[in-house]
C-alpha cells in the first residue's frame, strides 16, 4: 500500500492550506443553517453561519494559485476583511488576520507554527471586540 502525502506529511505547504480552506468553506456551506440556528448574541438574527460562509467564500476566491503558507494566509486575511459580512464575518476576518500575522514569512506549517498562529488568531479576534462575551464564536476560537 502506497502512502499519500497527507498520511506522511509533518508540515503543510501552501497548497495544503489552500485545500484545507476550500474544505472549510464546504463545511460551512453544509452546516450554515445549524450555525444560524444557534446565533443568539448579540442579536438573535440567525445569520452567523451565512455571514461566516460568505466571508470565507470571498477570501478563498482571492487566494493565489501558489505560495507558502505565509503568502496564502496573508491573501486570505486581506480578502476576508474586504469581504466580511456581518459581525461574525468581521470577527472571522480578524481571526484570520491574527493567523496570517503568526505565519508571516513562513513557508510550511508544522505543529509549532500552527500553535503560534492559532494563539495570535485568538488574541487578535478578542482584541477586535470592545466587550468580548464568553459563549460566543470567540470562545470557540480560543
Amino acid at each position: 500500500m502506497t502512502s499519500t502525502r497527507a498520511e506522511t506529511a509533518t508540515a503543510l505547504e501552501g497548497a495544503d492550506l489552500r485545500h484545507a480552506l476550500q474544505v472549510a468553506e464546504l463545511w460551512l456551506e453544509a452546516n450554515r443553517e445549524a450555525l444560524n440556528a444557534i446565533n443568539v448574541y448579540p442579536v438573535p438574527d440567525g445569520d452567523t453561519g451565512t455571514n461566516m460562509l460568505l466571508t470565507l467564500r470571498a477570501a478563498n476566491a482571492a487566494l493565489p494559485e501558489s505560495g507558502g503558507v505565509g503568502v496564502i494566509s496573508k491573501a486570505l486575511a486581506d480578502a476576508a476583511l474586504l469581504g466580511a459580512r456581518g459581525n461574525s464575518g468581521v470577527i472571522l476576518s480578524q481571526m484570520l488576520r491574527g493567523f496570517a500575522d503568526g505565519l508571516e514569512g513562513v513557508e510550511t506549517l508544522g505543529p509549532a507554527e500552527l500553535r503560534a498562529a492559532l494563539s495570535t488568531a485568538s488574541d487578535d479576534a478578542y482584541g477586535a471586540v470592545p466587550e468580548p462575551v464568553e459563549g460566543t464564536m470567540l470562545t470557540v476560537m480560543r
